[in-house]
């Protein structure tokens, strides 16, 4: 039964998020002065009025009962606050119980939620929560906040393999950014992401020249956003096969970003550290092999089954490299929760377990290769298909001559978190 003055309190709070007045909202079946003793708790609801506000309302009596999880600005306090599980949950229920909450209200609780799946590794849950959120912000219309969502979804999108899709939102989340010119974060955050996504669709020209403003931008900070901008960075040099230029301001990064301020990007630095030297020509295992220790002596502070599965993928690449092919073929088995892993690493892996097939004088791995060169040359993803290409006719040569040690060419990009 619904009792005051909760019924009250709901009551005016549902009227004032939708921009109602208590005419308005009273109508011609209500008088607004019986509503106004309603809000303040001064009369019991009946049924009858009950029935007829959820009708006005365009919502269920039910929903004028208090959330078990309690009202969504005390859930997104406890999330923010926390950030544990447990208030993640709550307020993924407190959300779910509350629609008629503002737009501003909804989408910081969307945006926190949208970030939990990210830390995770769960782009798809993700995606979902950021669709909304782009939507809200249109809603809302403040230029930070549909920025922020734009750019956030256009890194989703690039992570799942859609880089069309994130293409169209990147370049929105640009001209948004500079017509309501937005303070350096947001418009970092935005080169970041259309960078790396023009990078995958094979605009390595338009990528270089976003690469570069975003260094300028950053230049002189030590924070998160320019670590990951110097890794944005340095993955353009690399698809220009500019690898000692990407190896030098990839180690500037590693040099000048401490543990202290995000260990989990620290570790994520040194595990894209040791992928870039592998790519070397010549590769540099040795190098590899010291990012590896470097790395994992830190991740037993941060493990994530998603981080888990970063420095196994590295740690394959690393035994292929050196020889040791039933090692790395073990690695790769144990790599078998795809969801947690961006196209491009699915990918990559992929092209790893078929150039063992090759080495094997199995023919199958050229057909598997040559059919993920043509799914991601379908998805957009040009660059991408370009390598695997290269690396297919790498592999012809190998099944016709003798076996020559090959190595893994494709990057991980910061997008992939």
């Amino acid at each position: 039964m619904l009792r005051q003055p909760a019924f009250g309190s709901r009551l005016k709070k549902i009227r004032l998020a939708r921009g109602l007045s208590q005419t308005a909202l009273a109508g011609e079946g209500m008088s607004t002065g019986y509503l106004s003793r309603l809000e303040s708790g001064g009369r019991q609801p009946t049924e009858r009025a009950v029935a007829y506000l959820a009708e006005r309302l365009g919502l269920q009596p039910s929903e004028f009962e208090e959330p078990a999880a309690g009202s969504l600005a005390h859930a997104l306090t406890l999330a923010t606050s926390t950030g544990s599980g447990t208030a993640i949950d709550v307020l993924r229920e407190a959300y779910a119980a509350e629609s008629h909450e503002s737009p501003a209200l909804r989408w910081q609780a969307l945006w926190l939620l949208a970030q939990s799946h990210r830390l995770e590794g769960d782009h798809v849950g993700e995606r979902a929560h950021l669709e909304d959120l782009v939507s809200l912000g249109d809603e809302v219309a403040l230029p930070e906040l549909r920025v922020r969502g734009l750019t956030r979804l256009a890194r989703c999108l690039r992570s799942v393999g859609e880089i069309q899709a994130a293409l169209v939102m990147g370049e929105d989340a640009h001209r948004l950014a500079c017509e309501a010119d937005l303070g350096v974060e947001d418009r970092a955050a935005v080169l970041l992401a259309l960078a790396s996504v023009e990078t995958e669709a094979g605009r390595l020209p338009d990528a270089r020249v976003h690469a570069d403003e975003l260094a300028e931008l950053v230049e002189g900070r030590s924070d998160t956003l320019w670590a990951e901008a110097l890794w944005t960075v340095a993955a353009v040099r690399v698809r220009q096969g500019d690898h000692a230029g990407a190896q030098h301001i990839l180690e500037l990064a590693l040099a000048g970003f401490s543990s202290a301020v995000d260990l989990t990007l620290w570790v994520r630095l040194r595990i894209a550290a040791g992928r870039l030297y592998l790519q070397r020509s010549p590769a540099d295992p040795a190098a590899a092999e010291r990012r590896i220790t470097e790395a994992e002596a830190a991740l037993v502070f941060v493990r994530t089954e998603a981080l888990d599965q970063e420095m196994a993928g590295l740690k394959a690449d690393l035994a292929f490299v050196t020889g040791r092919y039933d090692d790395a073929r073990t690695l790769l088995a144990g790599l078998a929760r795809d969801e947690l892993m961006t196209y491009r690493d699915r990918v990559r892996f992929d092209v790893l377990r078929y150039q063992l097939s090759v080495l094997e004088g199995d023919e199958s791995g050229v057909q598997g290769l040559g059919a993920l060169a043509e799914e991601a040359q379908a998805s957009g993803n040009i660059d991408l298909a370009a390598e695997i290409w290269r690396i297919l006719a790498e592999a012809l040569t190998q099944l016709r001559a003798a076996p020559v040690l090959p190595s893994p060419r494709l990057v991980q990009e910061p997008d992939s978190a």
